[in-house]
């Protein structure tokens, strides 16, 4: 078990969504986390208080965790004298990047000298099996976006809380790196080989109770280049009975790709459910979550309700406004 509390690295990110990590954790998991450490020329915060090694230590910190999900997932040598020195310091380490802690030898030399325990979150740790399709008890909804980094996990996350207040047996699903450091388990997905990757998810919704609702947080978007992949193993290894489509109005380009516009909720909500309708027949597009953190409430608002006119089902921002409606959109399948 990775030891609590956490001082959140946030090193030299480049901006907010390149911190998605330590803000999950942050919005999810606040008793956990004491504070955050930021390098020079760091352009996130997750407004929690700025501390040195030494004050997180004193606040009760156990554990450094890598706050940032950079663009390949890479440990740069400015970081690693950060993480050298906590490890001598008295902190465990804990990364969810693709660059493994395990893989650096300075580093697995220094947690032995000091004897300091390192976790990679990212590491598949179960032969997962291939897929195989065949139906399973219980019902799933899976989060599908427009683009990566909309919002995916936080409407999984709020979705399950509200299913849980009306009384519905729910469990979250983590598929990635943040939602692994909130909830103790789960798949990380974009780690496992890709003949496994749908399989992976068959394992992590088995069969279950008939009234009970596995929520699975999403991956990527089935319209990223770079990233699709993970989304279509999702979708198929899921077999969703719901699909709630996500979205971040804001953007003028897909995350990483200044080339590509990002596409609309509807084009996103027709070729996802056509693919999960080949898993699953009676799947259904039931909602609409969006991310409205760069709109001013009015806006969100109106934003919201023209959604909800032009698509027929409600739109809501789980985080800002409550899931209570995508909640019940999904109880009453």
């Amino acid at each position: 078990m990775i030891k609590t509390p956490y001082l959140l690295f946030l090193g030299d990110a480049p901006d907010q969504l390149a911190a998605k990590v330590a803000q999950g954790i942050k919005d999810w998991r606040p008793d956990n986390a004491v504070g955050q450490f930021r390098m020079e020329g760091c352009g996130a915060d997750v407004k929690l208080p700025d501390m040195t090694l030494e004050e997180g230590l004193e606040a009760g910190a156990k554990t450094l965790v890598i706050g940032v999900a950079n663009r390949g997932g890479i440990i740069s040598k400015a970081w690693k004298e950060v993480l050298l020195a906590a490890l001598e310091a008295g902190y465990d380490l804990a990364s969810g990047l693709h660059n493994l802690l395990e893989d650096e030898p300075e580093l697995v030399a220094a947690a032995a000298k000091f004897g300091r325990e390192m976790h990679d979150v990212r590491v598949a740790s179960v032969d997962y099996p291939i897929a195989n399709g065949e139906k399973r008890t219980g019902k799933r909804v899976l989060a599908v976006g427009t683009d990566c980094s909309v919002g995916k996990m936080y409407t999984a996350l709020a979705l399950d809380e509200a299913l849980r207040a009306k009384g519905v047996k729910s469990t979250f699903r983590a598929t990635g790196q943040t939602g692994i450091l909130i909830t103790g388990e789960g798949v990380p997905l974009d780690a496992v080989v890709a003949d496994f990757m749908a399989g992976s998810i068959e394992y992590l919704t088995p069969d279950n109770d008939a009234d009970h609702w596995d929520i699975i947080e999403g991956q990527g978007s089935l319209f990223h280049v770079s990233y699709s992949g993970v989304t279509l193993a999702l979708i198929h290894g899921g077999q969703p009975d719901a699909l709630i489509i996500c979205h971040e109005p804001t953007r003028k380009h897909m995350r990483g790709l200044p080339s590509y516009t990002p596409p609309s909720i509807g084009q996103v909500s027709e070729l996802a459910l056509a693919l999960a309708k080949v898993a699953n027949a009676d799947c259904k597009v039931v909602g609409i979550s969006v991310n409205t953190q760069h709109m001013g409430d009015a806006e969100a608002r109106a934003y919201l309700a023209e959604l909800e006119a032009e698509y027929g089902m409600p739109a809501v921002d789980p985080f800002r406004h409550g899931a209570e409606r995508l909640a019940d959109a999904i109880a009453a399948l």
